[in-house]
């Protein structure tokens, strides 16, 4: 299985939250867990709107630690159609989301990959397989 890490669970990992590591302790070896290109870019803006000083330091570090751990994902084409498809579907009932989230949304489906969240925002997603580290 593919597991796409949304930027809170790469947050979580950065801070050592013990239920993101323990899920990810209970994977199989064959198992692949990976990022993409918008949760990178997130994880880095997040960083550098930060003052600086001792903990923006500490948390650069940390965030290019954690993103060289796992293989970056590009936005593949046919993320494009899943995008399609969910802004389409949720706009139909009335629902919103954030366009960075509609396309990590997209590109988990793209790759066939669960997405690790704990954001509920991606709930209802028809055909995203999402999973929330407890």
């Amino acid at each position: 299985m593919t597991y796409l890490l949304d930027t809170n669970a790469i947050s979580h990992l950065m801070r050592a939250d013990p239920r993101i590591e323990g899920w990810m302790a209970g994977l199989h070896p064959q198992d692949r867990v990976v990022t993409c290109v918008i949760v990178r870019g997130e994880i880095l803006f997040g960083i550098s709107r930060l003052p600086e000083g001792r903990r923006k330091t500490e948390l650069e570090q940390a965030g290019r630690q954690f993103l060289a751990a796992f293989p970056c994902e590009p936005v593949l084409e046919r993320a494009g159609d899943f995008y399609a498809a969910i802004k389409l579907a949720r706009h139909r009932h009335g629902l919103t989301l954030d366009e960075n989230e509609l396309w990590v949304a997209a590109t988990a489906q793209a790759l066939d990959a669960a997405l690790v969240t704990r954001d509920r925002d991606f709930s209802g997603i028809d055909g995203l397989m999402v999973v929330a580290p407890v």
